[in-house]
């Protein structure tokens, strides 16, 4: 009996923890594929053909599973529909996909994540600005949406126009070496300065795409309610589009497109497999048991796991206004993450205050036709006229 119990107990806790250890894998999955990709880029991979790889690879792996499980819940494509698959195709894959990893390869692997935390405060400004949510300035949680949004602002600023001096950490200050700076390499400092403030730009680009798509998206998945169908669409619609953008981008080039059993490859098959595909069905399983908001709270992690990897496997550099701009862009993150919980918790405070009227209202109503049903004919003339007399007494009174 004593050990049926702790086996119970113990499924109980598992079940409990195993939303957290998701979301944590989740971000060691997200951080390795920033790693390898700057490490594929900096050995000479053209970003725009990464995305078209990327992307075929992402479609190949999610294709299978929306043909088996959604073949009798996938809806019509229509003409409306094909546009905005289209548009998400553009915004997703080609925009957001070509200017993130333009930014990563101007700037670094921590400095790209910390710029992603943006992510929700973006997707509030776009939602205000489409009319999709609404903002009441009276209402604590909405103050705390655009005080967050106005914070991650200030955040992504800092960090694009002021670099400061390195931050030394405990394992990397026996790396570098003393002396004065050469001419040589202030001239190169002052070119890292200007590409740090150019992939900076790229990054917010890259953030306003990804939050407008999620806006779309939104609205597209209440007509085409089959997600994983839908996903596979995107992808393939993007690969489309990527590989038409890099026959014009690249056109010059053709030895681009040569791929082998390299770094390229894992960049690839890995950014394609891990972070599209089952990273997409992982977090759509912790969303739906625990919410967007519980999700996006894992994110500054990955920014933390990012910042030691690339510190041991890059040799990264850590600049202060870096570090400054990306705790401003946490405590933004974490006051608009608190707004929407409020006000996902006030909805359905609202939703379960509502039904137990609307079961007290059936439940009277239908007590009144039994009691109505019970009567004989006569019965019940004389109760309707009552009734219709006690009503117009009512309004006259």
């Amino acid at each position: 009996m004593a050990c049926q119990l702790s086996q119970g107990s113990g499924t109980k806790i598992f079940q409990k923890c195993k939303p957290y250890v998701a979301m944590i894998s989740l971000q060691f999955g997200y951080a390795g594929m920033n790693i390898i990709t700057k490490v594929s880029l900096n050995h000479g991979m053209s970003h725009y053909v990464l995305v078209v790889y990327r992307h075929a690879f992402a479609t190949l792996s999610i294709a299978p599973f929306a043909l088996i499980l959604e073949r009798k819940v996938r809806p019509r494509i229509t003409f409306s529909i094909f546009v905005q698959l289209f548009v998400l195709g553009l915004l997703g894959p080609v925009i957001d996909q070509n200017f993130y990893y333009a930014g990563l390869k101007f700037t670094s692997p921590t400095f790209s994540c910390a710029m992603s935390n943006m992510l929700p405060a973006m997707t509030f400004v776009m939602a205000v600005i489409f009319r999709m949510e609404k903002v009441d300035l009276k209402k604590v949680i909405y103050q705390a949406k655009v005080v967050g949004t106005l914070v991650t602002v200030a955040g992504a600023m800092l960090m694009t126009l002021y670099k400061g001096p390195v931050v030394e950490l405990f394992w990397t200050k026996h790396g570098g070496g003393g002396g004065a700076a050469s001419p040589a390499s202030a001239v190169d400092a002052a070119m890292g300065d200007k590409d740090w403030v150019k992939g900076s730009i790229f990054l917010i680009i890259a953030t306003l795409a990804w939050a407008s798509l999620f806006v779309l998206q939104a609205a597209t998945l209440k007509k085409y309610t089959a997600q994983l169908s839908l996903t596979t669409l995107v992808c393939f619609m993007g690969t489309l589009q990527a590989i038409v953008v890099t026959l014009v981008m690249e056109r010059r080039k053709p030895s681009v497109w040569s791929i082998g059993w390299d770094m390229n490859l894992l960049a690839a098959a890995y950014a394609g497999i891990v972070t599209s595909s089952i990273a997409y069905y992982v977090q759509g399983l912790v969303i739906e048991k625990k919410g967007p908001v519980f999700a996006s709270a894992f994110s500054p992690l990955m920014m933390i796991i990012v910042a030691i990897m690339g510190s041991f496997i890059l040799a990264e550099k850590i600049f202060m206004g870096g570090v400054l701009g990306a705790v401003l862009i946490v405590i933004g993150l974490y006051s608009v993450l608190w707004g929407k919980h409020r006000e996902d918790n006030e909805k359905k405070e609202k939703e379960a205050m509502a039904l137990p009227v609307a079961m007290k209202a059936g439940k009277e109503g239908s007590c009144e036709v039994m009691e109505m049903e019970g009567l004989d004919e006569a019965e019940q003339e004389k109760t309707k006229a009552n009734s219709k007399k006690a009503t117009i007494n009512g309004l006259q009174a």
